[in-house]
């Protein structure tokens, strides 16, 4: 009873740490994008994570875990219902680490993430009551079916050699970067990013809440994945922490060496990306990895950041905050990353990951395609151009974020 305390309160703090990741998100996204899309953002990001934990109690949570099932869809019923003995005590064997009430709550923070990915990306012209409806129907019926077929024991878990993936490279991450790139296609880009076939910047208006954000986010994958660890275990917990900031640190050097090189200038929103993309990187490995592994998977991850946001912009694809790089390329490459370092390096591995991988690219992108397209051949996805260049606060929102500090833009 006393380990399960113990258990039990570290899963609890690290609920907390993910959820603070969620005002990394928000920063981040805020200080990456203009000021007078900057409530419509912070509004998304609210609606995530409110609803996100409704759904998945709802109906998520069930899908995602159903017990016994066909290996690619079940439900184990609507809420959620108090596990009892046989005599009617409430059940604390649950499990060895947690409770069954901190494994909701741990794994519904987890759930928003997929569509707070979506929402940088669409950032600045995607209609505010069609990402909604969207965020409704991922977070609630496409997430957990995906999230099922590995942690809920379904048939990649099942495979002769099971796939792996800690804390969500692929579940989490490349489930939003997926749908991300989706939206992108299908939205189009700014007013103004390419004109004449030239790639045009257009800046943040606040890059010390973005670098704030990353710093909360990278306090937060403390959780993410300390917490995968699903107990207290003082060696494995530790060695993750470790792996975690290696590779986060490894990322951002990497990324603003070989964006400075190509470049010629130190882009401070390359290193942060460079940051990300290394602790989505090591997401999926993080508790097989040795402290060197971390490091090269990291590195790795960070140059992989600086070609990949330039293929994007090369492809026309406007992505704001470079979620597409960070999230969907990195949590690939990071799922990829499992059968070749690490403890469980080897051939079957990198197969079991592979086919892993391309599982949830059909999965996700047909889904998110479906939903999308409907969406926006019923009631439009994108903002007229008067509201995109008037700003989304002021024709969605009626107000401003800053109303005594308007910039002309």
């Amino acid at each position: 009873m006393e380990q399960l305390s113990i258990n039990n309160v570290w899963m609890m703090i690290c609920t907390a740490l993910v959820f603070f990741m969620h005002l990394g998100f928000a920063l981040l996204e805020i200080g990456l994008t203009r000021q007078k899309n900057t409530l419509n953002i912070l509004f998304k990001n609210i609606f995530i994570i409110t609803v996100g934990l409704l759904l998945y109690c709802l109906i998520g949570f069930n899908l995602m875990y159903p017990g016994d099932f066909n290996g690619f869809f079940g439900f184990a019923g609507f809420g959620l219902s108090s596990p009892l003995t046989d005599s009617g005590v409430l059940d604390l064997t649950y499990n060895e680490g947690y409770t069954y009430w901190t494994d909701f709550l741990f794994q519904g923070m987890f759930a928003a993430t997929a569509a707070t990915i979506v929402s940088g990306a669409v950032a600045e012209r995607m209609k505010i009551l069609p990402f909604m409806i969207f965020t409704l129907v991922y977070v609630g019926l496409v997430y957990p079916i995906a999230g099922s077929w590995k942690w809920g024991g379904g048939f990649l878990d099942q495979l002769d050699t099971p796939f792996y993936d800690f804390a969500g490279s692929t579940l989490v991450h490349s489930v939003g970067g997926w749908a991300a790139l989706v939206a992108v296609c299908l939205l189009g880009s700014r007013i103004g990013k390419f004109k004449n076939g030239k790639i045009q910047a257009i800046p943040g208006h606040n890059i010390p809440l973005a670098t704030a954000g990353v710093l909360i986010l990278w306090l937060g994958w403390f959780g993410f994945n300390g917490g995968s660890v699903l107990s207290a275990d003082p060696s494995l917990t530790s060695l993750t922490l470790v792996t975690t900031c290696l590779a986060a640190a490894a990322g951002g050097v990497f990324a603003a060496t070989v964006s400075t090189i190509i470049f010629k200038n130190l882009d401070l929103t390359m290193f942060l990306n460079g940051i990300l993309g290394g602790l989505v990187g090591i997401t999926a490995g993080a508790d097989q990895m040795s402290p060197t592994d971390a490091i090269l998977i990291g590195a790795i991850a960070g140059v992989i950041i600086v070609f990949a946001v330039s293929l994007i912009d090369k492809l026309k694809l406007d992505d704001p905050v470079g979620a597409i790089a960070v999230h969907l390329v990195c949590g690939v490459w990071g799922t990829l990353a499992v059968g070749l370092f690490g403890n469980l390096a080897g051939l079957a591995q990198f197969k079991s990951q592979l086919i892993g991988v391309t599982s949830y690219t059909f999965f996700c992108l047909s889904t998110s395609f479906i939903i999308i397209y409907t969406l926006k051949k019923t009631i439009g996805i994108r903002v007229s151009e008067r509201e995109e260049l008037e700003g989304l606060d002021s024709h969605e929102h009626g107000m401003d974020a800053y109303p005594d500090f308007r910039l002309k833009e």
